[in-house]
């Protein structure tokens, strides 16, 4: 790395670590519960209300649209009073937005509330990553950010699980996310040893300037939001129109949050010891390959339930990578002005998300969801393979004995792909 300044800016993973962000992790936890909870009745809702595919594509876009909002918001309330008092703003709104789904049958209001959540959320995520990133360094960020994706998808996941113990017509669901909501702000506010760090000087970063530095952050982190936005956005409305019944949706739902958790770690884990974007291609290439099979058998089998799985495994992890690259390059004074700037570009990129896959299952039928996700997949690994081809650097970060397990299973492939990177190269320059 060209930044030895940034190696000795945090402590490893292990007892003071866990000390010091527990309780952002169990109300982080909380609030993911209520996301996944609160996304998916609202999406069996809307198909029971019988809108239109477009509408219900607005409807998921608007979350993401809130993002755009509540990443600015928050690095603004985040150097004016600090962590805990950001998070507990965010939360408190949360829990306003959530009921008033709950209370109306508008899709208008519920396009105006999902917006409002997904600003909440978003606000959150820059508070969460801006404290992370405060606490480590470039040699286990990876490891940081994987325990904060495994907890906060795990918790989605498992919200969404919950959907069948609700009619979703009914607001018992939503008050009990509200309620939720409002619990996950105590083990913040009140922990004595969850300390959140001191929020100091801090320098804006522009997105040009940002783009700059690390092209492959920006790049990936806007291409991984299109992603997320169709994975996430829809698989519920995909579930409920390929006949599935209701107590599986939420299951099928939560199934890529449930494959992320098992794929988190290892994968991230191999981030740290080899080159971030060779992995992140091999993640999304096999996201692609898994979304590709999910088109030969019904989508009420359990290998169907199961390929999905590998889907969220291989591609939610492909946020944390390229959030740990980008924090690899910015200097320390930029980090949470860099936080910021990738929830904005998630959020730019998850509201297409939505809306072309709606586009996609409205022309050639429900299929239209498998392939939106096999596109952009694809086009995710062809960007870090190009990024590797443009910026060289040593595909291995360690020395062969110190390299994870999960790094040398990746390590053979990344090395095939590396290795075609060099003979293409060679090919020019002799031509």
């Amino acid at each position: 790395m060209d930044h030895p300044e940034l190696l000795d800016d945090g402590p490893p993973v292990g007892r003071d670590l866990a000390l010091a962000t527990w309780g952002l992790f169990v109300g982080l936890a909380l609030l993911l519960f209520v996301a996944g909870l609160v996304g998916t009745l609202l999406g069996v809702r809307t198909e029971l209300e019988r809108l239109p595919t477009l509408v219900i594509g607005v409807i998921s876009a608007s979350y993401y649209v809130g993002f755009l909002v509540g990443s600015r918001v928050a690095l603004a309330a985040l150097l004016r009073v600090g962590h805990i008092r950001a998070f507990s703003a965010l939360a408190s709104l949360l829990s306003a937005a959530v009921i008033g789904i709950g209370m109306t049958d508008s899709p208008w209001a519920w396009g105006a509330l999902r917006m409002v959540t997904g600003l909440c959320l978003a606000g959150q995520y820059v508070v969460a990553e801006s404290w992370l990133n405060d606490l480590a360094d470039n040699d286990n960020r990876g490891r940081i950010l994987a325990i904060y994706n495994v907890v906060t998808i795990a918790a989605f996941g498992a919200g969404q699980v919950s959907q069948y113990l609700f009619d979703a017509r009914l607001i018992t669901g939503f008050a009990l996310a509200s309620v939720l909501t409002s619990l996950a702000v105590a083990p913040v506010a009140l922990s004595e040893r969850a300390v959140a760090p001191v929020v100091g000087d801090s320098e804006p970063i522009s997105l040009r300037a940002l783009s700059k530095v690390v092209p492959t952050g920006v790049g990936s982190c806007l291409l991984v939001g299109v992603a997320h936005g169709a994975l996430g956005g829809m698989a519920a409305i995909y579930a409920t129109r390929a006949g599935l019944p209701l107590s599986r949706v939420g299951l099928f739902a939560a199934a890529p949050s449930l494959g992320a958790v098992v794929l988190q770690w290892p994968i991230s884990a191999a981030s740290d010891d080899i080159d971030r974007r060779a992995v992140g291609a091999l993640a999304a290439v096999a996201a692609a390959i898994c979304s590709a099979l999910l088109l030969v058998g019904p989508a009420t089998s359990l290998m169907a339930l199961f390929l999905i799985a590998l889907v969220g495994g291989f591609s939610y992890p492909l946020y944390s990578i390229a959030g740990a690259y980008t924090n690899d390059w910015v200097d320390p004074e930029h980090l949470n002005a860099a936080a910021s700037q990738l929830v904005k570009l998630y959020g730019i990129g998850a509201v297409v998300g939505p809306l072309l896959t709606a586009v996609l299952m409205g022309s050639i039928g429900v299929s239209g969801f498998y392939w939106a996700l096999i596109v952009l997949h694809a086009v995710i690994g062809a960007f870090f393979v190009y990024r590797m081809r443009v910026w060289r650097s040593p595909l291995r970060k360690r020395p062969w004995s110190e390299v994870s397990l999960p790094a040398r299973a990746f390590f053979i492939p990344a090395t095939i792909v590396a290795s075609s990177r060099r003979r293409r190269s060679n090919r020019r320059e002799e031509t």
